[in-house]
């Protein structure tokens, strides 16, 4: 097999009737569930969140078992073809996504198994984060992702996982508790705290370096309610750098994010705050519901216009205010400031809000997660991810309906994210890169070192490069 240490830009160096004939096996086994650029159903089986059509895979095999995606690997290998893995198509980066290469496309493996007695719940790998949620929330169960229903979950949660949970009860790769992997090699494995622990570390945080998640399990706990929901304020610095500091200081059942940007024509926001500037808080307390009064007490001091926070089914939480359609394309930058209870003061606020004010056309937004509690409590050597000493994780990200419009767009959130200070320290689930340095900015050293030396293990030739790439 010809191996890459990057994913392939330049497309498939075989020509068509030799990988047709290499992927022969592969359409034997699926049928029209193999597409190719001729196939009906192509483009949209290839397209993805985040758009742009300057990748064209090879084929998308719809694989719906895991001796497909087996078999779809084997072809590969023998092929030389990069792989790339689907389910949601959200990541930034768009890793799902690659030129010339096989893209294993997961989502006809949607199927979710709730175990209340064990407080385990198990889903395939193309499962939705919503799907799982609604599922688990039919029995007053939970487990904690991110804010947005319609990522994929395996991808999420082999990144990190930071929503509206994690300080209560941790990030999602701490509530991993296995996952079945099918290896570059066509091997099928376990990965748990007793079998190939080495790579149950590195999943937990190091992403799709390793194999194909088929199946994962998943920590629920007890939660049939939580005290939720929407704060808006006017975006004044004094207000926002108010709000940051009552979410720095909250008990750690309290977990949320809060976005600047424009204020887009909500019907439950006044019809005089649209198209300004505002701060957007999206809270959950999963504490109990008498306490949540006073927790939420020094965010009511600050006069919200908008205040929809109450108690509610935690899946609710996903039903909210959703992002734009998909198909937009878009850019962002991420990075951890701070540590212990820091929060950022009204000078940061002035340029976030400034910043805001002059973002070009779009959808442009400052997002900011507290982080503490639970995330920090957590051993730092149990999983891959890092950076778990920090005070708040900001991403400056933006999207814009046209291409032409992308460059302005990439000026704005990297002269947003000098100003603010964000940069350095990152995560990989938020990075719209994939560079070497990304990769160093995501991992310390030793957290790295650790990661190549699983990968030299488990995916020697790196056919597994669709990612943060960890070269081996």
């Amino acid at each position: 097999m010809a191996t890459q240490d990057t994913p392939s830009t330049t497309g498939s160096t075989t020509t068509s009737g030799t990988l047709d004939g290499a992927l022969a096996p592969l359409a034997a086994a699926l049928g029209d569930r193999l597409l190719t650029p001729a196939s009906d159903g192509f483009a949209d089986a290839a397209a993805v969140f985040m758009g742009g059509t300057e990748r064209t895979p090879a084929a998308v095999a719809r694989v719906r078992d895991t001796d497909e995606v087996a078999t779809a690997l084997a072809v590969a290998h023998r092929a030389g073809l990069p792989v790339a893995v689907r389910a949601g198509g959200h990541n930034l980066a768009r890793h799902s996504l690659l030129d010339g290469g096989l893209v294993l496309d997961l989502r006809l493996m949607d199927g979710v198994e709730i175990d209340r007695d064990a407080g385990v719940g198990r889903a395939q790998g193309g499962v939705l984060a919503g799907d799982y949620i609604a599922a688990a929330g039919e029995h007053g169960l939970a487990t904690g992702f991110g804010d947005t229903g319609g990522v994929g979950l395996a991808g999420l949660a082999l990144g990190g996982g930071i929503g509206y949970l994690s300080r209560a009860h941790g990030l999602t790769v701490d509530n991993v508790l296995g996952a079945e992997v099918v290896l570059a090699d066509g091997r099928v494995v376990r990965a748990d705290a007793d079998e190939n622990p080495d790579l149950y570390w590195a999943l937990r945080g190091g992403g799709g370096n390793f194999g194909v998640v088929t199946e994962i399990e998943l920590r629920l706990r007890e939660l049939p309610v939580v005290t939720g929901g929407m704060f808006v304020w006017p975006a004044e610095p004094a207000t926002l750098a108010g709000v940051l500091t009552a979410l720095a200081e909250a008990p750690a059942e309290l977990s949320g994010m809060v976005n600047v940007l424009v204020a887009p024509p909500l019907p439950m926001l006044p019809a005089e705050a649209h198209g300004k500037p505002i701060v957007m808080a999206l809270v959950c307390f999963a504490g109990p519901a008498d306490q949540a009064e006073a927790v939420y007490a020094p965010l009511r001091a600050l006069a919200p216009v908008h205040d929809s926070v109450g108690e509610i089914a935690y899946p609710e939480m996903f039903a909210g205010v959703g992002g734009p359609e998909g198909g937009m394309p878009g850019d962002a930058r991420t990075g951890f400031l701070g540590d212990g209870a820091w929060a950022p003061d009204e000078a940061w606020a002035t340029a976030a809000v400034g910043a805001v004010l002059g973002a070009p056309p779009g959808v442009a937004a400052v997002n900011l997660r507290p982080m503490g509690g639970a995330i920090a409590n957590a051993d730092p050597a149990d999983t891959a991810f890092a950076h778990r000493d920090a005070a708040w994780m900001v991403t400056v990200q933006g999207m814009t309906p046209q291409l032409d419009g992308l460059a302005g767009l990439r000026e704005w959130i990297t002269s947003t994210a000098d100003t603010l200070g964000v940069g350095g320290r990152g995560y990989v689930n938020f990075m719209s890169t994939a560079t070497e340095e990304d990769v160093r900015n995501a991992y310390p050293e030793a957290t790295l070192a650790r990661l190549r030396e699983v990968k030299r293990a488990y995916d020697p030739g790196n056919l597994f490069a669709s990612n943060h790439n960890v070269r081996p």
